[in-house]
């Protein structure tokens, strides 16, 4: 029994959502993991690949730090607060300098209204 509820308080913990800042700052940790990030999405844009799929991007923020979201389904809002589940990327490479950039890839943008969250 006592080792249900502390798996069940560890799942709970763990699904609770980081900030872009947490997530930012611990990347190594969570690359290449699903994430749950609050924030505030910013820059909101429309794009299509070569072979003509639309895809959106947009900045997610804390105030502090910003992550590009890639989304390939149009979210419901297209600034404010939100809630973005997917997967984060944090790509390296070198070349004659290294670079580096993080993305989310989403599944899922949860838009705040008010105090009722919207879905996709």
């Amino acid at each position: 029994m006592h080792g249900t509820l502390i798996l069940g308080l560890a799942l709970i913990a763990q699904a609770a959502p980081l900030s872009v800042s947490e997530l930012l700052t611990n990347a190594d940790r969570f690359n290449a993991q699903p994430v749950t990030v609050s924030g505030s999405m910013s820059r909101f844009r429309e794009h299509f690949t070569s072979s003509g799929t639309r895809y959106y991007t947009f900045d997610f923020g804390d105030g502090t730090q910003t992550v590009l979201v890639i989304s390939y389904e149009k979210p419901q809002c297209q600034a404010g607060a939100a809630t973005v589940e997917g997967t984060f990327d944090q790509v390296k490479w070198r070349a004659r300098v290294s670079y580096s950039y993080e993305q989310i890839r989403a599944r899922n943008v949860i838009c705040f209204r008010g105090h009722e969250p919207k879905t996709k």
